[in-house]
């Protein structure tokens, strides 16, 4: 089955809805249970595509798995013997099953893993991944497709990221976590995401300290035990829903969130005009004058998110004056801007910027999703735009956003989900 999602614009948003569990938080969480061999319990698990996938990658390793939707919880069992090889049908549909290959060659020596697919944002190589693998003594064969690591026992070293990847640092502190020795990493990414891996590994009787700074440390440990574990909330979700209430110039009180993890975002909806109060554990944001144009730099935490640069163009094209939005985290992430310009947006793209005219009014149009945060600025467009817009390609947004436009219809946004037989 596939769909589009239907929206009538024009409707300011209003009322209160309560952010999910961390996609990006959870996925590299479910990845790291298989270091304990025995059972692990994840709360605030959203109902996405991609844990779902994720899901069937760990049962394709030997793993168990059992997702209880309404108390949005997962368990997770791997004491059973594992496989080494993650299938390449299921690794091709998510680049966050690639995450297997750390825990996996930590636990049992091998890892056989397909070279990763996902959106078509970007290269995201993975040779930083592979660079840590070796550090640790790990032997890496790549070839017909797939990436095959061997090691007897793996042993800590120091190890300096060229650039502070996520995936890099994440699989690298899984490694790592059973590794002989302690191992550093130099110029590691940031990010929440990457504090609650820690976290959960440390709750397994895991040993890692400096997470959320550049420099992390694993001190190696023989085993980790089973553990009970709640999943943080989503920042881009949470973003997400922030930028619904401004480009409608509504009022939204946003649940579930940590403030801190959005400080960027904050400071350029401020900047932009918008009214906006943070207490603990949520944020209201609110809009009655108009869209200021605001300029924006994505780059790694705690700098502005690469995953919330289009939802802000989407704002940003309804702002008074001109926008710069610069691009440095990926280099093909404005494949939204075409879709823009069929609503009547102004953009130019000149290299990895995007200079957004703003203008009083967009128009509903057919568009397609390109990727999933391409999927939810289109929406986002949609709900401040003259008549109706349909979406595409929606399964995109499915990856990301669990009862997306439920969700916004329980803020009064005037959208529906239409199922289509192919």
């Amino acid at each position: 089955m596939s769909g589009i999602i239907s929206i009538e614009g024009g409707v300011p948003l209003q009322g209160r809805i309560r952010v999910e569990g961390a996609k990006n938080a959870c996925l590299p969480i479910m990845a790291a249970s298989l270091l304990c061999a025995g059972e692990v319990t994840l709360r605030e698990i959203p109902a996405l595509e991609d844990v779902f996938n994720m899901c069937k990658v760990l049962e394709a390793l030997g793993a168990k798995t059992k997702y209880d939707a309404a108390q949005k919880k997962l368990i997770i069992n791997s004491e059973g013997p594992l496989q080494t090889e993650a299938p390449y049908e299921l690794v091709r549909k998510m680049r966050a099953s690639f995450l297997v290959i750390g825990p996996l060659l930590a636990r049992i020596g091998r890892a056989r893993v397909s070279l990763p697919g996902g959106c078509a944002i970007g290269i995201r190589p993975i040779d930083l991944h592979l660079k840590g693998l070796k550090a640790m003594g790990a032997e890496v064969i790549i070839g017909h497709g797939f990436i095959e690591t061997v090691s007897n026992r793996l042993c800590g070293e120091r190890i300096y990221l060229d650039f502070p990847s996520v995936g890099a640092t994440e699989n690298i502190m899984m490694a790592a976590a059973l590794a002989e020795g302690i191992t550093v990493i130099e110029n590691a990414a940031e990010e929440p995401e990457v504090v609650d891996l820690a976290r959960f590994i440390n709750s397994m009787g895991g040993r890692v300290s400096g997470a959320g700074t550049d420099t992390i440390r694993i001190h190696g440990v023989s085993s980790l035990n089973c553990t009970d574990y709640t999943i943080i909330p989503d920042r881009i979700e949470a973003g997400t829903f922030m930028l619904s209430a401004a480009i409608t110039g509504g009022e939204v009180t946003v649940e579930n969130v940590i403030p801190t993890h959005l400080t960027p975002l904050l400071a350029k909806l401020r900047e932009a005009g918008c009214q906006v109060v943070e207490e603990e554990g949520l944020i209201h944001i609110s809009r009655t004058g108009p869209i200021r144009a605001v300029d924006i730099k994505t780059l790694p935490y705690p700098g502005f998110p690469t995953d919330l640069q289009s939802p802000m163009m989407a704002l940003l094209t309804y702002a008074k004056g001109t926008s710069v939005i610069t691009e440095t985290v990926f280099e093909n992430r404005f494949m939204h801007v075409d879709e823009l310009r069929r609503m009547g947006a102004q953009i130019k793209i000149e290299s990895n910027c995007a200079v957004v005219s703003g203008r009083e009014k967009l128009y509903g149009a057919p568009v397609k999703a390109t990727d999933l945060r391409a999927g939810a600025a289109l929406v986002l467009a949609g709900l401040a735009a003259q008549g109706r817009t349909d979406v595409s390609a929606i399964y995109h947004i499915d990856r990301g956003y669990s009862n997306f436009t439920e969700k916004l219809a329980s803020l009064g946004a005037k959208i529906k989900r239409i199922e289509q037989p192919w």
